[in-house]
């Protein structure tokens, strides 16, 4: 039998009634730090598109949600970085990180090499165009964007100061699109390879995605 493959997820939460949510927990900055409580329903709709990229590729995958954005879309790095500390208790192979923060803080860069150190793949989002973002611009984290040629089922080698990779753009229901639903895409066709290789280590699934992208380079404006 397979080992159980699990899947993080730090965004926004996740919709009602979502299939193969394993566990999920909400973050919050409280007076002494950063506060752990029962998840509750997604209110921006972000993280349930997330969510909803990875199982399209991925339908076996366990997903544990890290809830870390409030009704406004904001969030911190103490936030993001005790949802990736949590996930690593959750022993998950995988950690999508669909955000992009503007300042380096030390406790997110910590939590991020914690990850990367215990053999955990992490893939976050970076912009097409604009400065650096983290997590996406620390050493080990695969940087992610959207990338308009391909389909659901494509990606993108891009090896750009960007970005390394891209995937699909859009969401599946094609209410959202950006940066964040490339990193979802990506995370998923991840997760459905090593749901097909669950013995496949780091460097053996990023040259997978080298070997197998659909288009290799930027994308160019004018390009059919």
């Amino acid at each position: 039998m397979k080992p159980e493959l699990l899947v993080g997820v730090v965004d926004s939460g996740h919709a009602p009634g979502t299939a193969n949510i394993v566990a999920s927990c909400r973050f919050e900055l409280g007076s002494l730090g950063v506060d752990a409580s029962e998840s509750i329903a997604d209110a921006l709709g972000h993280g349930s598109a997330v969510a909803a990229a990875i199982a399209l590729r991925a339908s076996e995958a366990g997903l544990c949600i890290a809830q870390v954005f409030d009704q406004r879309g904001v969030t911190s790095a103490l936030q993001v970085a005790a949802a990736i500390d949590w996930l690593l208790e959750c022993k998950v192979r995988l950690i999508n990180l669909s955000l992009g923060l503007r300042e380096d803080r030390l406790a997110l860069r910590q939590a991020c090499l914690a990850a990367v150190d215990a053999g955990v793949l992490v893939c976050a989002s970076s912009p097409a165009q604009g400065a650096p973002v983290f997590p996406a611009a620390y050493p080990g984290v695969v940087r992610v964007t959207g990338d308009a040629r391909c389909a659901l089922d494509q990606w993108s080698w891009l090896g750009s100061p960007q970005a390394d990779f891209g995937a699909c753009v859009r969401s599946a229901d094609a209410r959202l699109s950006g940066a964040s639903l490339g990193c979802a895409a990506l995370t998923g066709h991840i997760a459905g390879y090593l749901q097909r290789q669950p013995t496949a280590n780091n460097q053996q699934l990023l040259d997978w995605l080298h070997e197998q992208a659909s288009y290799r380079g930027s994308e160019r404006r004018g390009e059919p």
